[in-house]
């Protein structure tokens, strides 16, 4: 099969004929890719940055937002059936550990994570994920229409499900980045609470996009934008700010605009946070950290988007176009989410 490998750091990946994934356990789900997001987490992997963290052997398969249709199925597989179509939790897990009794997929102890790790992702024809990871879809759903939700979006609605309680009517909430996974932030805030949403992003187009989807106010990142936001909020600032940037300064601008008593939800990265321990016990602010989320949070968030609450805004490229995909989202050309189709 055609597939994207990473044979080292700091250079483009190669598109590859390799042996197609085989059945190795009970429980062992093959899935007929069609749809691949490109997510910015592969631009941090090309650039080493999950090198440390995964400690992957190369040359491995990129791409961990997944949706298909199910191929093949090892003999404990009970919850799908070969044809489903599916999308698939980007962290396959155990079940069995503390964590993921607890609901805290993304922290199980046995879990792996195709696409960062040893185990090959989904920018190629077919994937083997686990059973546990796939999410049966309504069977006329387009799996490259919903496969950036796989990561892209259950990292933008677990971070909003999470600060429901802090956004009830009167609230204001900031979005900070209104691309890949912002764009499904503000549908994901629109659709769970009755906060006011201010979107904040340097690209005029995305803020047009992001009025369209949900937002109240919008506010182009040009220097002055920390001042904007806090004459919008009565100078207090916003009860919640979701960075969906945080990097190249933007995760301070972030906590600059949470007001006192609110908080500051990271869920980019890249950049460097950095605080006077006075201004925590002095606006007594929270900074959270956020990493994709829950099962359940997935399955949440189909259901939104199967009612059409929440819609991925799409570019698809062809699986041989993966190269063009990459750089054009590094070079900010990309409205919404890139996506690969075998």
């Amino acid at each position: 099969m055609k597939a994207v490998r990473v044979h080292e750091y700091h250079v483009d990946p190669t598109i590859d004929d390799i042996p197609e994934p085989k059945i190795t356990g009970p429980l062992d789900v093959i899935v007929k890719i069609g749809g691949a997001g490109v997510c910015r987490t592969d631009l941090h992997i090309l650039e080493g940055q999950w090198a440390d963290a995964m400690n992957p052997q190369l040359p491995y398969v990129i791409g961990h937002e997944n949706a298909g249709w199910v191929h093949e199925v090892g003999e404990g597989v009970t919850n799908v059936a070969v044809g489903d179509t599916v999308i698939l939790h980007p962290q396959p897990s155990c079940g069995l550990c503390l964590a993921c009794r607890a609901g805290r997929d993304m922290q199980c102890e046995n879990g792996f994570f195709p696409g960062l790790s040893d185990n090959d992702g989904g920018m190629a024809e077919y994937l083997r994920t686990t059973a546990r990871a796939c999410v049966k879809l309504n069977p006329d759903t387009n799996p490259a229409d919903v496969a950036a939700l796989a990561d892209a979006g259950i990292t933008a609605y677990h971070a909003v499900r999470k600060a429901v309680p802090s956004l009830y009517p009167g609230t204001t909430a900031v979005v900070q980045g209104a691309g890949g996974l912002g764009h499904i932030g503000i549908q994901a805030l629109a659709a769970l609470t009755a906060t006011r949403i201010i979107a904040v992003d340097r690209n005029p187009e995305a803020l047009a996009l992001a009025k369209q989807i949900g937002a109240d106010e919008t506010v182009l990142a040009d220097g002055s934008h920390i001042d904007a936001v806090k004459d919008l909020t009565g100078g207090n600032g916003a009860n919640v700010v979701f960075d969906f940037v945080a990097e190249q300064g933007a995760e301070n601008d972030a906590w600059q605009m949470t007001a006192p008593a609110g908080s500051d939800y990271i869920i980019g990265y890249g950049g460097e946070l950095r605080i006077p321990t006075l201004d925590f016990v002095g606006g007594e602010k929270n900074v959270i950290g956020n990493i994709v989320g829950t099962y359940n949070d997935l399955a949440e968030l189909m259901v939104l988007a199967q009612a059409g609450k929440v819609t991925l805004h799409t570019r698809q490229y062809p699986l041989d176009a993966a190269l063009d995909a990459l750089h054009d989202l590094d070079a900010g050309r990309v409205r919404g989410r890139a996506i690969l189709v075998p």
